[in-house]
Protein backbone atom coordinates (compact mmCIF):
# COMPACT_ATOMS: atom_id res chain seq x y z
CA UNK A 1 0.00 0.00 0.00
CA UNK A 2 1.36 3.43 -0.96
CA UNK A 3 0.49 6.24 1.44
CA UNK A 4 -1.01 9.60 0.46
CA UNK A 5 1.64 12.19 -0.44
CA UNK A 6 4.20 9.65 -1.70
CA UNK A 7 5.79 10.60 -4.99
CA UNK A 8 6.55 7.86 -7.52
CA UNK A 9 9.80 8.49 -9.37
CA UNK A 10 9.66 12.18 -8.35
CA UNK A 11 6.74 12.73 -10.73
CA UNK A 12 3.44 11.13 -9.70
CA UNK A 13 2.17 12.42 -6.36
CA UNK A 14 -0.33 10.01 -4.73
CA UNK A 15 -3.63 11.69 -3.80
CA UNK A 16 -5.77 8.75 -2.66
CA UNK A 17 -6.59 5.08 -3.26
CA UNK A 18 -9.14 4.37 -6.01
CA UNK A 19 -9.34 0.61 -5.63
CA UNK A 20 -7.61 -2.53 -4.38
CA UNK A 21 -7.50 -5.92 -6.08
CA UNK A 22 -5.78 -9.26 -6.00
CA UNK A 23 -3.54 -8.25 -8.90
CA UNK A 24 -2.94 -4.53 -8.37
CA UNK A 25 -3.83 -1.41 -6.39
CA UNK A 26 -5.02 1.71 -8.20
CA UNK A 27 -4.31 5.25 -7.02
CA UNK A 28 -5.36 8.73 -8.06
CA UNK A 29 -2.19 10.72 -8.57
CA UNK A 30 -1.09 14.13 -9.81
CA UNK A 31 1.40 14.28 -12.69
CA UNK A 32 3.66 17.15 -11.59
CA UNK A 33 5.28 17.47 -15.03
CA UNK A 34 2.20 17.53 -17.29
CA UNK A 35 -0.06 19.14 -14.63
CA UNK A 36 -2.92 16.61 -14.74
CA UNK A 37 -4.55 13.93 -12.64
CA UNK A 38 -3.79 10.33 -13.64
CA UNK A 39 -4.59 6.82 -12.44
CA UNK A 40 -1.58 4.77 -11.34
CA UNK A 41 -1.94 0.99 -11.18
CA UNK A 42 0.81 -0.63 -9.07
CA UNK A 43 1.20 -4.37 -9.63
CA UNK A 44 0.99 -6.81 -6.74
CA UNK A 45 4.29 -7.70 -5.08
CA UNK A 46 4.44 -11.40 -6.00
CA UNK A 47 3.88 -10.60 -9.69
CA UNK A 48 6.66 -8.02 -9.62
CA UNK A 49 9.14 -10.75 -8.61
CA UNK A 50 8.17 -13.01 -11.52
CA UNK A 51 10.77 -12.25 -14.22
CA UNK A 52 8.81 -13.94 -16.99
CA UNK A 53 5.68 -12.00 -16.14
CA UNK A 54 7.53 -8.65 -15.88
CA UNK A 55 9.07 -9.07 -19.38
CA UNK A 56 5.69 -10.00 -20.83
CA UNK A 57 3.99 -7.15 -18.98
CA UNK A 58 6.45 -4.55 -20.27
CA UNK A 59 6.06 -5.80 -23.85
CA UNK A 60 2.26 -5.79 -23.76
CA UNK A 61 1.98 -2.46 -21.92
CA UNK A 62 4.10 -0.92 -24.67
CA UNK A 63 1.75 -2.29 -27.34
CA UNK A 64 -1.36 -1.13 -25.48
CA UNK A 65 0.07 2.38 -25.04
CA UNK A 66 -0.24 2.83 -28.82
CA UNK A 67 -4.04 2.50 -28.73
CA UNK A 68 -5.87 5.78 -29.25
CA UNK A 69 -9.67 5.46 -29.19
CA UNK A 70 -12.43 7.29 -27.26
CA UNK A 71 -13.66 3.99 -25.78
CA UNK A 72 -10.24 2.82 -24.54
CA UNK A 73 -8.48 4.17 -21.46
CA UNK A 74 -5.20 5.67 -22.65
CA UNK A 75 -1.96 4.29 -21.19
CA UNK A 76 0.55 7.13 -20.68
CA UNK A 77 3.54 5.51 -19.03
CA UNK A 78 4.89 2.33 -17.39
CA UNK A 79 8.03 1.89 -15.32
CA UNK A 80 9.58 0.48 -12.14
CA UNK A 81 9.72 2.19 -8.72
CA UNK A 82 11.21 0.68 -5.55
CA UNK A 83 10.75 -2.93 -6.74
CA UNK A 84 7.20 -2.11 -7.89
CA UNK A 85 6.01 -2.07 -11.49
CA UNK A 86 3.33 0.44 -12.35
CA UNK A 87 1.22 1.74 -15.22
CA UNK A 88 0.09 5.35 -15.55
CA UNK A 89 -3.29 5.68 -17.26
CA UNK A 90 -5.88 8.26 -18.16
CA UNK A 91 -7.94 9.09 -15.06
CA UNK A 92 -11.62 8.38 -15.69
CA UNK A 93 -14.22 9.83 -13.31
CA UNK A 94 -16.98 7.25 -13.42
CA UNK A 95 -17.90 3.80 -12.19
CA UNK A 96 -17.44 0.30 -13.51
CA UNK A 97 -20.23 -1.63 -15.21
CA UNK A 98 -19.97 -4.07 -12.27
CA UNK A 99 -20.85 -1.25 -9.87
CA UNK A 100 -23.71 -0.18 -12.13
CA UNK A 101 -25.06 -3.75 -12.25
CA UNK A 102 -24.91 -4.05 -8.45
CA UNK A 103 -26.98 -0.90 -8.18
CA UNK A 104 -29.45 -1.58 -11.00
CA UNK A 105 -29.58 -5.39 -11.20
CA UNK A 106 -30.10 -5.33 -14.99
CA UNK A 107 -30.13 -2.70 -17.73
CA UNK A 108 -32.67 -1.83 -20.40
CA UNK A 109 -32.29 -3.05 -23.99
CA UNK A 110 -31.56 0.51 -25.15
CA UNK A 111 -28.82 0.95 -22.56
CA UNK A 112 -27.23 -2.42 -23.39
CA UNK A 113 -27.19 -1.66 -27.13
CA UNK A 114 -25.55 1.71 -26.43
CA UNK A 115 -22.94 0.21 -24.09
CA UNK A 116 -22.13 -2.81 -26.27
CA UNK A 117 -21.88 -0.73 -29.45
CA UNK A 118 -19.17 1.33 -27.73
CA UNK A 119 -17.39 -1.74 -26.30
CA UNK A 120 -17.30 -3.49 -29.70
CA UNK A 121 -16.16 -0.28 -31.43
CA UNK A 122 -13.23 0.05 -29.02
CA UNK A 123 -12.36 -3.64 -29.31
CA UNK A 124 -12.49 -3.45 -33.12
CA UNK A 125 -9.83 -0.73 -32.94
CA UNK A 126 -7.67 -2.87 -30.63
CA UNK A 127 -8.05 -5.94 -32.84
CA UNK A 128 -7.05 -3.86 -35.88
CA UNK A 129 -3.76 -3.29 -34.04
CA UNK A 130 -3.46 -7.06 -33.33
CA UNK A 131 -4.02 -6.52 -29.61
CA UNK A 132 -6.23 -9.01 -27.74
CA UNK A 133 -7.62 -7.97 -24.35
CA UNK A 134 -8.17 -11.48 -22.88
CA UNK A 135 -10.07 -10.22 -19.82
CA UNK A 136 -13.26 -8.48 -20.93
CA UNK A 137 -15.58 -8.23 -17.91
CA UNK A 138 -17.73 -5.53 -16.24
CA UNK A 139 -14.96 -4.76 -13.74
CA UNK A 140 -12.70 -3.66 -16.61
CA UNK A 141 -15.21 -1.33 -18.29
CA UNK A 142 -15.91 2.16 -16.97
CA UNK A 143 -18.98 4.28 -17.70
CA UNK A 144 -18.77 8.06 -17.38
CA UNK A 145 -21.63 10.30 -16.27
CA UNK A 146 -22.29 11.28 -19.90
CA UNK A 147 -22.64 7.61 -20.90
CA UNK A 148 -19.23 7.29 -22.56
CA UNK A 149 -17.68 3.83 -22.18
CA UNK A 150 -13.98 3.29 -21.44
CA UNK A 151 -12.30 -0.15 -21.63
CA UNK A 152 -9.37 -0.51 -19.27
CA UNK A 153 -6.64 -3.01 -18.32
CA UNK A 154 -5.28 -3.60 -21.83
CA UNK A 155 -1.90 -5.30 -21.71
CA UNK A 156 -2.16 -6.55 -18.13
CA UNK A 157 -4.55 -9.38 -18.97
CA UNK A 158 -2.46 -10.26 -21.99
CA UNK A 159 0.65 -10.46 -19.85
CA UNK A 160 -1.04 -12.68 -17.27
CA UNK A 161 -2.14 -15.04 -20.07
CA UNK A 162 -3.66 -18.22 -18.62
CA UNK A 163 -1.43 -18.55 -15.54
CA UNK A 164 -4.28 -17.35 -13.31
CA UNK A 165 -6.40 -20.46 -13.67
CA UNK A 166 -4.98 -22.11 -10.57
CA UNK A 167 -5.07 -18.85 -8.57
CA UNK A 168 -8.64 -19.08 -7.35
CA UNK A 169 -8.82 -15.59 -5.82
CA UNK A 170 -7.52 -13.96 -8.99
CA UNK A 171 -9.54 -15.86 -11.53
CA UNK A 172 -13.01 -15.99 -9.96
CA UNK A 173 -13.93 -12.59 -11.39
CA UNK A 174 -12.65 -13.47 -14.85
CA UNK A 175 -13.69 -17.12 -15.21
CA UNK A 176 -17.34 -16.12 -15.66
CA UNK A 177 -16.34 -14.65 -19.05
CA UNK A 178 -13.72 -17.25 -19.99
CA UNK A 179 -13.82 -18.55 -23.61
CA UNK A 180 -13.66 -22.36 -23.94
CA UNK A 181 -10.36 -22.26 -25.83
CA UNK A 182 -8.80 -20.03 -23.15
CA UNK A 183 -10.04 -22.32 -20.37
CA UNK A 184 -8.50 -25.19 -22.30
CA UNK A 185 -5.11 -23.48 -22.21
CA UNK A 186 -5.04 -22.98 -25.97
CA UNK A 187 -3.90 -19.79 -27.69
CA UNK A 188 -6.31 -16.85 -27.59
CA UNK A 189 -7.48 -15.00 -30.69
CA UNK A 190 -9.68 -11.99 -31.34
CA UNK A 191 -12.61 -14.44 -31.26
CA UNK A 192 -11.81 -15.10 -27.59
CA UNK A 193 -12.64 -11.47 -26.82
CA UNK A 194 -15.86 -11.85 -28.83
CA UNK A 195 -16.96 -14.74 -26.58
CA UNK A 196 -16.33 -12.62 -23.47
CA UNK A 197 -18.29 -9.72 -24.97
CA UNK A 198 -21.20 -12.07 -25.63
CA UNK A 199 -21.22 -13.18 -21.97
CA UNK A 200 -20.95 -9.52 -20.90
CA UNK A 201 -24.00 -8.63 -23.02
CA UNK A 202 -25.92 -11.54 -21.45
CA UNK A 203 -25.12 -10.27 -17.94
CA UNK A 204 -26.07 -6.66 -18.71
CA UNK A 205 -29.51 -7.81 -19.89
CA UNK A 206 -30.16 -10.56 -17.34
CA UNK A 207 -28.46 -8.99 -14.33
CA UNK A 208 -26.53 -12.21 -13.70
CA UNK A 209 -23.82 -14.30 -15.35
CA UNK A 210 -24.91 -17.39 -17.34
CA UNK A 211 -22.69 -19.90 -15.50
CA UNK A 212 -22.22 -20.10 -11.73
CA UNK A 213 -20.31 -22.48 -9.49
CA UNK A 214 -18.58 -22.95 -6.17
CA UNK A 215 -15.11 -22.53 -7.64
CA UNK A 216 -13.28 -21.40 -10.77
CA UNK A 217 -12.77 -24.93 -12.09
CA UNK A 218 -16.48 -25.77 -11.93
CA UNK A 219 -17.38 -22.60 -13.86
CA UNK A 220 -14.63 -23.20 -16.43
CA UNK A 221 -16.00 -26.71 -17.04
CA UNK A 222 -19.43 -25.25 -17.76
CA UNK A 223 -17.92 -22.92 -20.35
CA UNK A 224 -16.27 -25.95 -21.91
CA UNK A 225 -19.20 -28.36 -21.92
CA UNK A 226 -22.58 -26.65 -21.39
CA UNK A 227 -24.49 -24.51 -23.90
CA UNK A 228 -25.21 -20.96 -22.78
CA UNK A 229 -28.69 -20.69 -21.16
CA UNK A 230 -31.28 -18.95 -23.33
CA UNK A 231 -31.59 -15.28 -22.38
CA UNK A 232 -35.19 -15.28 -23.66
CA UNK A 233 -36.20 -17.71 -20.91
CA UNK A 234 -35.35 -14.90 -18.49
CA UNK A 235 -36.60 -12.08 -20.75
CA UNK A 236 -39.41 -13.52 -22.95
CA UNK A 237 -40.07 -10.13 -24.58
CA UNK A 238 -36.46 -9.73 -25.72
CA UNK A 239 -36.27 -9.48 -29.54
CA UNK A 240 -34.80 -12.55 -31.23
CA UNK A 241 -32.29 -10.32 -33.01
CA UNK A 242 -30.74 -9.44 -29.62
CA UNK A 243 -30.54 -13.07 -28.46
CA UNK A 244 -28.98 -14.00 -31.81
CA UNK A 245 -26.07 -11.66 -31.11
CA UNK A 246 -25.40 -13.46 -27.82
CA UNK A 247 -25.84 -16.92 -29.40
CA UNK A 248 -23.39 -16.12 -32.19
CA UNK A 249 -20.81 -14.45 -29.94
CA UNK A 250 -20.76 -17.27 -27.36
CA UNK A 251 -20.47 -20.26 -29.67
CA UNK A 252 -18.18 -22.99 -28.29
CA UNK A 253 -16.69 -23.45 -31.75
CA UNK A 254 -14.89 -20.19 -32.71
CA UNK A 255 -15.82 -20.84 -36.35
CA UNK A 256 -19.46 -20.16 -35.41
CA UNK A 257 -18.69 -16.78 -33.82
CA UNK A 258 -18.40 -13.36 -35.46
CA UNK A 259 -15.29 -13.14 -37.59
CA UNK A 260 -14.23 -9.95 -35.74
CA UNK A 261 -15.47 -7.28 -33.32
CA UNK A 262 -16.41 -4.95 -36.17
CA UNK A 263 -18.91 -7.49 -37.52
CA UNK A 264 -20.41 -7.84 -34.03
CA UNK A 265 -20.56 -4.03 -33.74
CA UNK A 266 -22.53 -3.75 -37.00
CA UNK A 267 -24.94 -6.46 -35.84
CA UNK A 268 -25.57 -4.64 -32.55
CA UNK A 269 -26.30 -1.20 -34.03
CA UNK A 270 -28.85 -2.69 -36.46
CA UNK A 271 -30.45 -5.13 -33.99
CA UNK A 272 -33.58 -3.04 -33.44
CA UNK A 273 -34.17 -2.15 -37.10
CA UNK A 274 -37.64 -2.96 -38.44
CA UNK A 275 -36.09 -5.22 -41.08
CA UNK A 276 -34.99 -7.57 -38.26
CA UNK A 277 -38.31 -7.62 -36.39
CA UNK A 278 -39.15 -11.18 -37.47
CA UNK A 279 -35.64 -12.60 -37.39
CA UNK A 280 -35.34 -16.36 -36.86
CA UNK A 281 -33.19 -17.90 -34.13
CA UNK A 282 -29.56 -18.14 -35.20
CA UNK A 283 -28.43 -21.66 -36.12
CA UNK A 284 -24.73 -22.52 -36.06
CA UNK A 285 -23.39 -23.30 -39.56
CA UNK A 286 -20.68 -25.60 -38.17
CA UNK A 287 -20.91 -28.35 -35.52
CA UNK A 288 -20.29 -27.07 -32.00
CA UNK A 289 -18.69 -30.37 -31.00
CA UNK A 290 -17.02 -31.86 -34.08
CA UNK A 291 -14.27 -34.46 -33.57
CA UNK A 292 -11.49 -31.96 -33.21
CA UNK A 293 -13.47 -29.64 -30.94
CA UNK A 294 -14.56 -32.56 -28.78
CA UNK A 295 -10.96 -33.68 -28.45
CA UNK A 296 -9.91 -30.18 -27.41
CA UNK A 297 -12.69 -30.01 -24.83
CA UNK A 298 -11.89 -33.45 -23.45
CA UNK A 299 -8.20 -32.54 -23.17
CA UNK A 300 -9.18 -29.29 -21.48
CA UNK A 301 -11.39 -31.07 -18.95
CA UNK A 302 -8.54 -33.39 -18.05
CA UNK A 303 -6.15 -30.45 -17.72
CA UNK A 304 -8.54 -28.51 -15.50
CA UNK A 305 -9.13 -31.58 -13.37
CA UNK A 306 -5.36 -31.99 -12.92
CA UNK A 307 -5.12 -28.38 -11.79
CA UNK A 308 -7.99 -28.87 -9.39
CA UNK A 309 -6.17 -31.83 -7.80
CA UNK A 310 -3.21 -29.57 -7.03
CA UNK A 311 -5.49 -27.16 -5.16
CA UNK A 312 -7.24 -29.74 -2.98
CA UNK A 313 -6.61 -33.24 -1.66
CA UNK A 314 -10.32 -33.93 -2.00
CA UNK A 315 -9.77 -34.91 -5.64
CA UNK A 316 -7.18 -37.65 -5.04
CA UNK A 317 -9.59 -40.25 -6.42
CA UNK A 318 -9.89 -38.44 -9.73
CA UNK A 319 -9.60 -41.55 -11.91
CA UNK A 320 -12.59 -43.23 -10.28
CA UNK A 321 -14.68 -40.05 -10.46
CA UNK A 322 -13.67 -39.49 -14.09
CA UNK A 323 -14.88 -42.99 -15.02
CA UNK A 324 -18.14 -42.39 -13.14
CA UNK A 325 -18.58 -39.06 -14.90
CA UNK A 326 -18.04 -40.65 -18.30
CA UNK A 327 -20.61 -43.38 -17.54
CA UNK A 328 -23.05 -40.75 -16.36
CA UNK A 329 -22.47 -38.68 -19.49
CA UNK A 330 -23.11 -41.73 -21.70
CA UNK A 331 -26.36 -42.50 -19.85
CA UNK A 332 -27.49 -38.86 -20.03
CA UNK A 333 -26.58 -38.67 -23.73
CA UNK A 334 -28.65 -41.79 -24.42
CA UNK A 335 -31.63 -40.39 -22.55
CA UNK A 336 -31.27 -37.07 -24.37
CA UNK A 337 -31.11 -38.78 -27.76
CA UNK A 338 -34.23 -40.76 -26.93
CA UNK A 339 -36.08 -37.61 -25.92
CA UNK A 340 -35.07 -35.88 -29.17
CA UNK A 341 -36.38 -38.83 -31.22
CA UNK A 342 -39.61 -38.84 -29.21
CA UNK A 343 -40.04 -35.08 -29.65
CA UNK A 344 -39.52 -35.39 -33.41
CA UNK A 345 -42.12 -38.16 -33.55
CA UNK A 346 -44.61 -36.01 -31.68
CA UNK A 347 -43.97 -32.97 -33.88
CA UNK A 348 -44.10 -34.73 -37.24
CA UNK A 349 -46.30 -37.80 -36.76
CA UNK A 350 -48.94 -36.82 -34.22
CA UNK A 351 -50.61 -34.16 -36.40
CA UNK A 352 -50.91 -36.64 -39.28
CA UNK A 353 -52.35 -39.33 -37.05
CA UNK A 354 -54.84 -36.93 -35.49
CA UNK A 355 -55.94 -35.69 -38.90
CA UNK A 356 -56.02 -31.97 -37.89
CA UNK A 357 -55.84 -29.51 -40.79
CA UNK A 358 -53.03 -27.01 -41.36
CA UNK A 359 -54.37 -23.47 -41.87
CA UNK A 360 -52.77 -20.17 -42.85
CA UNK A 361 -53.66 -17.18 -40.69
CA UNK A 362 -55.22 -14.54 -42.99
CA UNK A 363 -54.09 -10.91 -43.23
CA UNK A 364 -56.75 -8.94 -41.32
CA UNK A 365 -54.86 -5.66 -41.02
CA UNK A 366 -57.28 -2.70 -41.36
CA UNK A 367 -60.38 -4.89 -40.96
CA UNK A 368 -63.03 -4.09 -38.39
CA UNK A 369 -62.94 -5.98 -35.09
CA UNK A 370 -66.24 -7.78 -35.79
CA UNK A 371 -65.16 -8.81 -39.29
CA UNK A 372 -61.87 -10.24 -37.97
CA UNK A 373 -63.63 -12.22 -35.23
CA UNK A 374 -66.12 -13.63 -37.74
CA UNK A 375 -63.42 -14.63 -40.24
CA UNK A 376 -61.20 -16.44 -37.74
CA UNK A 377 -64.09 -18.16 -36.00
CA UNK A 378 -65.41 -19.56 -39.29
CA UNK A 379 -61.94 -20.90 -40.12
CA UNK A 380 -61.90 -22.87 -36.86
CA UNK A 381 -59.49 -20.81 -34.75
CA UNK A 382 -59.89 -20.29 -31.01
CA UNK A 383 -59.85 -16.53 -30.25
CA UNK A 384 -57.86 -16.17 -27.02
CA UNK A 385 -55.17 -13.67 -25.93
CA UNK A 386 -52.80 -14.14 -22.99
CA UNK A 387 -55.23 -12.31 -20.68
CA UNK A 388 -58.12 -14.59 -21.69
CA UNK A 389 -59.85 -12.02 -23.92
CA UNK A 390 -60.38 -12.52 -27.65
CA UNK A 391 -58.80 -9.14 -28.52
CA UNK A 392 -56.15 -6.81 -27.09
CA UNK A 393 -55.58 -3.10 -27.64
CA UNK A 394 -52.35 -1.94 -29.27
CA UNK A 395 -51.30 1.63 -30.11
CA UNK A 396 -50.90 2.46 -33.79
CA UNK A 397 -50.12 5.65 -35.71
CA UNK A 398 -51.34 4.22 -39.02
CA UNK A 399 -54.43 2.13 -38.20
CA UNK A 400 -57.63 3.92 -37.19
CA UNK A 401 -58.87 3.28 -33.66
CA UNK A 402 -61.10 0.17 -33.46
CA UNK A 403 -59.59 -1.59 -36.47
CA UNK A 404 -57.17 -4.54 -36.60
CA UNK A 405 -53.44 -3.80 -36.38
CA UNK A 406 -52.25 -7.41 -36.56
CA UNK A 407 -52.78 -10.92 -35.23
CA UNK A 408 -50.65 -13.07 -32.97
CA UNK A 409 -49.36 -15.33 -34.56
CA UNK A 410 -48.73 -13.07 -37.58
CA UNK A 411 -50.62 -13.27 -40.86
CA UNK A 412 -49.25 -15.97 -43.17
CA UNK A 413 -48.20 -18.26 -40.32
CA UNK A 414 -49.11 -21.93 -40.86
CA UNK A 415 -50.82 -23.38 -37.76
CA UNK A 416 -53.15 -26.26 -36.88
CA UNK A 417 -56.89 -25.91 -36.79
CA UNK A 418 -58.08 -24.91 -33.30
CA UNK A 419 -54.92 -22.90 -32.53
CA UNK A 420 -55.31 -19.90 -30.20
CA UNK A 421 -55.14 -16.58 -32.08
CA UNK A 422 -55.16 -13.09 -30.53
CA UNK A 423 -56.50 -10.08 -32.47
CA UNK A 424 -54.63 -6.81 -31.83
CA UNK A 425 -57.03 -3.86 -32.22
CA UNK A 426 -55.81 -0.26 -32.61
CA UNK A 427 -56.24 2.00 -29.59
CA UNK A 428 -55.14 4.99 -31.65
CA UNK A 429 -51.94 7.01 -31.54
CA UNK A 430 -49.45 5.79 -28.91
CA UNK A 431 -48.82 8.06 -25.93
CA UNK A 432 -47.86 8.04 -22.26
CA UNK A 433 -47.93 10.40 -19.29
CA UNK A 434 -44.53 11.77 -18.32
CA UNK A 435 -43.65 10.73 -14.76
CA UNK A 436 -41.88 12.92 -12.21
CA UNK A 437 -38.14 12.27 -12.64
CA UNK A 438 -36.81 15.22 -10.62
CA UNK A 439 -33.91 14.21 -8.36
CA UNK A 440 -33.17 10.90 -10.13
CA UNK A 441 -29.95 9.94 -11.94
CA UNK A 442 -30.19 11.29 -15.50
CA UNK A 443 -28.65 8.16 -17.10
CA UNK A 444 -31.26 5.88 -15.52
CA UNK A 445 -34.06 8.27 -16.52
CA UNK A 446 -32.73 8.53 -20.07
CA UNK A 447 -32.70 4.72 -20.40
CA UNK A 448 -36.28 4.37 -19.11
CA UNK A 449 -37.62 7.11 -21.36
CA UNK A 450 -35.83 5.81 -24.45
CA UNK A 451 -37.52 2.44 -23.92
CA UNK A 452 -40.94 4.17 -23.75
CA UNK A 453 -40.14 6.44 -26.69
CA UNK A 454 -39.31 3.44 -28.84
CA UNK A 455 -42.99 2.47 -28.69
CA UNK A 456 -44.33 6.00 -29.06
CA UNK A 457 -41.88 7.65 -31.45
CA UNK A 458 -40.56 10.42 -29.19
CA UNK A 459 -36.94 11.40 -28.50
CA UNK A 460 -34.88 12.08 -25.37
CA UNK A 461 -32.12 14.70 -25.09
CA UNK A 462 -29.83 15.96 -22.34
CA UNK A 463 -29.09 19.62 -21.62
CA UNK A 464 -27.60 21.81 -18.92
CA UNK A 465 -29.47 24.48 -16.98
CA UNK A 466 -27.55 27.34 -15.41
CA UNK A 467 -27.80 27.76 -11.64
CA UNK A 468 -26.12 30.29 -9.38
CA UNK A 469 -23.06 29.26 -7.41
CA UNK A 470 -24.90 29.64 -4.10
CA UNK A 471 -27.50 27.10 -5.31
CA UNK A 472 -25.04 24.33 -6.17
CA UNK A 473 -25.55 22.50 -2.85
CA UNK A 474 -29.23 21.98 -3.72
CA UNK A 475 -28.45 19.58 -6.56
CA UNK A 476 -26.17 16.67 -7.42
CA UNK A 477 -24.20 16.87 -10.68
CA UNK A 478 -25.85 13.74 -12.12
CA UNK A 479 -29.48 14.37 -11.12
CA UNK A 480 -32.42 15.59 -13.20
CA UNK A 481 -33.36 19.07 -11.93
CA UNK A 482 -36.04 19.83 -14.54
CA UNK A 483 -37.78 18.25 -17.54
CA UNK A 484 -39.38 19.74 -20.61
CA UNK A 485 -42.30 18.99 -20.95
CA UNK A 486 -43.07 18.91 -17.23
CA UNK A 487 -44.27 15.78 -15.42
CA UNK A 488 -47.92 14.95 -16.04
CA UNK A 489 -47.79 16.04 -19.70
CA UNK A 490 -48.92 13.54 -22.36
CA UNK A 491 -46.06 12.43 -24.62
CA UNK A 492 -46.94 11.59 -28.23
CA UNK A 493 -45.14 10.84 -31.48
CA UNK A 494 -42.59 13.54 -32.34
CA UNK A 495 -42.35 14.94 -28.80
CA UNK A 496 -38.81 15.84 -27.70
CA UNK A 497 -38.19 15.28 -23.99
CA UNK A 498 -35.31 17.30 -22.54
CA UNK A 499 -33.67 16.30 -19.25
CA UNK A 500 -31.90 19.19 -17.57
CA UNK A 501 -28.96 18.69 -15.22
CA UNK A 502 -27.40 21.51 -13.15
CA UNK A 503 -24.62 23.68 -14.58
CA UNK A 504 -23.20 26.04 -11.97
CA UNK A 505 -22.85 29.56 -13.39
CA UNK A 506 -19.88 31.41 -11.89
CA UNK A 507 -20.22 35.22 -11.90
CA UNK A 508 -17.43 37.76 -11.50
CA UNK A 509 -17.25 39.42 -8.04
CA UNK A 510 -16.09 42.96 -7.24
CA UNK A 511 -12.31 42.49 -6.99
CA UNK A 512 -11.78 45.79 -5.11
CA UNK A 513 -12.03 43.85 -1.83
CA UNK A 514 -9.54 41.15 -2.98
CA UNK A 515 -5.87 41.02 -2.16
CA UNK A 516 -3.50 40.36 -5.04
CA UNK A 517 -2.89 36.85 -3.69
CA UNK A 518 -6.64 36.15 -3.60
CA UNK A 519 -6.93 37.46 -7.17
CA UNK A 520 -4.21 35.04 -8.34
CA UNK A 521 -5.96 32.11 -6.66
CA UNK A 522 -9.31 33.06 -8.27
CA UNK A 523 -7.77 33.25 -11.76
CA UNK A 524 -6.07 29.88 -11.32
CA UNK A 525 -9.24 28.21 -9.97
CA UNK A 526 -11.39 29.26 -12.93
CA UNK A 527 -8.74 29.05 -15.70
CA UNK A 528 -8.51 32.80 -16.42
CA UNK A 529 -5.59 34.53 -18.15
CA UNK A 530 -4.67 37.28 -15.67
CA UNK A 531 -3.17 40.53 -17.01
CA UNK A 532 -2.06 43.06 -14.37
CA UNK A 533 -1.23 46.77 -14.74
CA UNK A 534 0.26 48.68 -11.84
CA UNK A 535 -0.41 52.43 -11.26
CA UNK A 536 1.14 54.75 -8.66
CA UNK A 537 -1.38 56.02 -6.14
CA UNK A 538 -0.59 57.89 -2.94
CA UNK A 539 -4.17 57.91 -1.68
CA UNK A 540 -4.94 54.20 -1.71
CA UNK A 541 -3.23 51.29 0.01
CA UNK A 542 -0.66 49.55 -2.29
CA UNK A 543 -2.17 46.36 -3.79
CA UNK A 544 -5.71 47.80 -4.11
CA UNK A 545 -7.52 46.68 -7.25
CA UNK A 546 -9.08 49.78 -8.82
CA UNK A 547 -10.19 48.46 -12.22
CA UNK A 548 -11.38 45.19 -13.77
CA UNK A 549 -12.39 44.74 -17.41
CA UNK A 550 -14.96 42.06 -16.49
CA UNK A 551 -17.89 43.61 -14.67
CA UNK A 552 -19.33 42.23 -11.46
CA UNK A 553 -22.11 39.80 -12.36
CA UNK A 554 -20.69 38.84 -15.78
CA UNK A 555 -20.38 35.05 -16.33
CA UNK A 556 -16.91 33.55 -15.84
CA UNK A 557 -15.64 31.66 -18.88
CA UNK A 558 -12.39 29.67 -18.69
CA UNK A 559 -9.61 30.85 -21.01
CA UNK A 560 -10.64 34.52 -21.30
CA UNK A 561 -8.35 37.38 -20.27
CA UNK A 562 -9.04 39.26 -17.05
CA UNK A 563 -7.36 42.68 -16.99
CA UNK A 564 -6.97 44.49 -13.67
CA UNK A 565 -5.29 47.67 -12.44
CA UNK A 566 -3.49 47.48 -9.09
CA UNK A 567 -2.14 50.39 -7.04
CA UNK A 568 1.48 50.70 -6.00
CA UNK A 569 3.34 53.20 -3.84
CA UNK A 570 4.90 56.18 -5.67
CA UNK A 571 8.42 55.31 -6.79
CA UNK A 572 8.00 51.60 -6.10
CA UNK A 573 9.66 49.24 -8.58
CA UNK A 574 7.68 46.23 -9.78
CA UNK A 575 9.17 42.77 -9.43
CA UNK A 576 10.04 41.49 -12.86
CA UNK A 577 10.21 37.71 -13.37
CA UNK A 578 12.12 36.61 -16.44
CA UNK A 579 11.30 33.24 -18.05
CA UNK A 580 13.87 30.57 -17.27
CA UNK A 581 14.69 27.95 -19.90
CA UNK A 582 14.67 24.38 -18.59
CA UNK A 583 17.56 21.97 -19.13
CA UNK A 584 15.80 20.22 -22.01
CA UNK A 585 15.40 23.54 -23.90
CA UNK A 586 19.06 24.42 -23.28
CA UNK A 587 20.26 21.04 -24.54
CA UNK A 588 18.03 21.35 -27.61
CA UNK A 589 19.53 24.81 -28.34
CA UNK A 590 23.01 23.37 -28.12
Amino acid sequence: MIIKGSKINDRYSIIRTLGEGGMANVYLAYDTILDRNVAVKVLRGDLATDEKFVRRFQREALSASNLYHPNIVQIYDFDQWEDNYYIVMEYVEGRTLKQLLKRRGALTITEVIDIMSQVTDGMAHAHDAYIIHRDIKPQNIMILDNGLIKITDFGIAMALNNTQLTQTNSVMGSVHYLPPEQAAGKGSTIKSDIYSMGVLMYELLAGEVPFKGDNAVEIALKHLKEPLPSIRKILPELPQSIENIIIKATAKNPANRYKDAREMHQDIITAMDESRANEKRYVYPYPENDNETTKVLDDAVKEVQRQEIKESEEFMKDEEESVSQNKLLIILASIFTGLVVLACAIVFLLPRLSGSKTLEIPDLKGKSKSEAISTLTKMGFNLTCTDGKDTNLEASDTIEEGYVVRTDPDAGTLVKEGRNVCIKVSSGEASFELSNYIGRNYLEVKGELQAQCKEVGCTVALDKKKIKEEEKDKYKDDEVMETLPESGEIIKKGTKIILYTPDVEILYPDFSTFTEEQLDEYATKYGLVLQKEYQENSLLEPGTITYQNRKKGDPVIAGVTLKVTITKAPGAVEDVVLPVENEESESNNE
